[in-house]
């Protein structure tokens, strides 16, 4: 196995250049093929999934009713579990009906380019002796990619805030609620309004920092220690030497990979709770509202 390895484990989360300018600048990389691949991949999957859950004809009697195939059933009971369990006890049923449809495209998007990228294409091009391929990676292994999607959430977030607060609302928001306090708390305010406005701004870049350095870190140490081997055969170890320490850090790498599909699932899911809950901390909450308010708090300081 240890034929697989880079000489840098860094290549394997590393973005390639396919296409310059004169002058040197990149017009197309690997990661933008890839994320262009993934998403015709992404809508043709999900067409096909909400095709199936879709209610057939009534020819079909009380069968109509029922998804047909398992991806698509399973992606149902996420869907399900997710809205049920873990965004209307933050959002409310009103505004997760409403930002629903973002927040799973996000997720299954994030997924999906997660999944993506623990598919070996780098390493079986270089098995089969190439040295570079127009697509494979991890495309949310780059920080311009995940930096795009918080962005998006970004816009999410202050177009709610505006449309629930208005304009007079999300200033006074940035007091921290000093405004309702004695005229002698108010400079304070001080310190507490550019808090508040640089808190808008860290937000989304925490989005992207998490899922770029969970995907970076993942793929990085998987490669570490597939080099082992390599490392082993450099160093001048004898045939039983090589072949024990291959063996012991090819199965460390299927354990990690394991690992890895757990944790493409777990940042899919904290990048969209986590939009979730920003969104949320936003909202306007009336007495009624105010245990959603709680369990935002609570979401967004873990």
């Amino acid at each position: 196995m240890y034929f697989l390895a880079a000489d840098d484990p860094t290549d394997h989360v590393k973005d390639v250049i396919l296409w310059t300018t004169d002058g040197g600048t990149p017009i197309l990389t690997m990661h933008m093929v890839t994320i262009v691949v993934v998403t015709i991949v992404f809508v043709l999957v999900m067409m096909k999934v909400a095709k199936s859950i879709a209610t057939g004809p009534e020819s079909d009697g009380n069968e109509r009713y029922i998804t047909k195939g398992r991806l698509a059933q399973m992606i149902e009971a996420m869907v399900i579990y997710l809205r049920n369990e873990m965004l209307e006890p933050v959002l409310g049923k009103t505004h997760t009906k409403r930002y629903l449809p973002y927040l799973m495209t996000v997720f299954f998007f994030v997924l999906f380019n997660n999944l993506f990228g623990l598919i070996p294409v780098l390493d079986i091009i270089h098995l089969l002796g190439g040295h570079t391929t127009w697509v494979g990676g991890t495309a949310t292994a780059n920080i311009m990619v995940t930096g795009a999607l918080a962005f998006l959430s970004f816009i999410l977030i202050q177009i709610h805030s505006f449309r629930e607060l208005g304009v007079v609302g999300w200033i006074k928001h940035q007091t921290g609620g000093l405004h309702e306090e004695a005229w002698y708390i108010w400079p304070v305010m001080i310190i507490v309004i550019p808090v508040e406005l640089v808190g808008h701004v860290i937000k989304p870049i925490a989005l992207a920092i998490r899922l770029f350095a969970n995907m970076v870190a993942g793929h990085t140490l998987m490669a570490v220690l597939l080099s082992f081997g390599a490392a082993a055969a450099k160093g001048g170890s004898g045939l039983f030497g090589i072949g024990a320490i291959t063996l012991v850090s090819g199965v460390a790498a299927v354990l990690v990979t394991f690992l890895e599909v757990f944790v493409a699932f777990l940042q899919a899911f904290i990048f969209m709770f986590l939009t979730a809950v920003f969104v949320s901390l936003m909202s306007h909450h009336e007495e009624d509202h105010e245990h959603e308010k709680e369990t935002a708090m609570e979401a967004a300081s873990t």
